[in-house]
């Protein structure tokens, strides 16, 4: 019996131990982003190198400068003082002297000039002397213009020539209507009646205030009075 045991256990065939496989080792992670980012890109234009297109006209890259610092100059003045006028500093000398009341374009070409200033010039930037100078020729215009350019001759109470600015015009104004009307000239009455005064037509044009034609009503009333009162003195009779 122990033979034929013997025999059995030598024809047994030996199991083999299973092998141990050695563990996988995991890829790193730039390699795993660098296979997917080639997994999309093989559908769209295998082995074909994406080039960006310089469109023309496009700023070239690069480190932007920074702007330059502008140069600093006098600042303008808006608005500028003379003849106790506000002036816009934007306008040229001559244009911007204009501004005052009572005087024009030319006036204020001979201001300029007297007070050796540049017509052209900007108002808002010229200095604090040439403003000075300015106004001293601006007090001094009636001296400056002729005669026969300045706007209030042979004055009445005095006979002199003078040029009003800024205020004195319309004061000058107010003046010379009120006396006219206390002389009773023609123009004086024609000014206080609210009529034309320099010879136009009144009969179709200008009809206002108190020149406005009669009314109907006032026409129609007339005749009506007149019968009223002829009944009236037949009764006392």
């Amino acid at each position: 019996m122990a033979k034929k045991e013997e025999t059995k256990e030598v024809k047994e065939p030996k199991k083999e131990a299973p092998k141990k496989e050695a563990p996988k080792q995991e890829a790193p992670q730039e390699v795993k982003k660098e296979k997917k980012q080639e997994k999309k890109h093989e559908g769209k234009g295998e082995g074909k190198e994406h080039e960006k297109k310089e469109r023309k006209g496009a700023p070239k890259e690069g480190k932007k400068e920074a702007p330059k610092a502008k140069e600093a100059g006098p600042e303008i003045r808006h608005i500028v003082r003379i003849a106790n006028s506000d002036l816009e500093g934007k306008r040229s000398v001559q244009y911007g002297l204009t501004g005052i009341k009572g005087i024009s374009r030319r006036t204020a070409k001979i201001i300029t000039i007297n007070a050796g200033v540049d017509p052209k010039a900007i108002l808002g930037y010229i200095s604090d002397a040439e403003t000075e100078r300015l106004q001293s020729s601006v007090d001094s215009i009636s001296s400056i213009l002729p005669a026969w350019m300045v706007n209030k001759q042979n004055e009445i109470m005095s006979g002199e020539d003078r040029h009003l600015i800024g205020t004195d015009v319309l004061l000058g104004l107010n003046e010379d209507l009120n006396l006219m009307k206390k002389m009773r000239s023609y123009k004086g009455v024609r000014h206080d009646r609210g009529l034309r005064v320099r010879g136009q037509r009144s009969r179709s044009t200008g009809r206002r205030g108190r020149t406005v034609g009669v009314s109907r009503a006032a026409l129609m009333a007339k005749p009506k009075e007149a019968e009223k009162k002829e009944e009236t003195k037949g009764a006392g009779k």
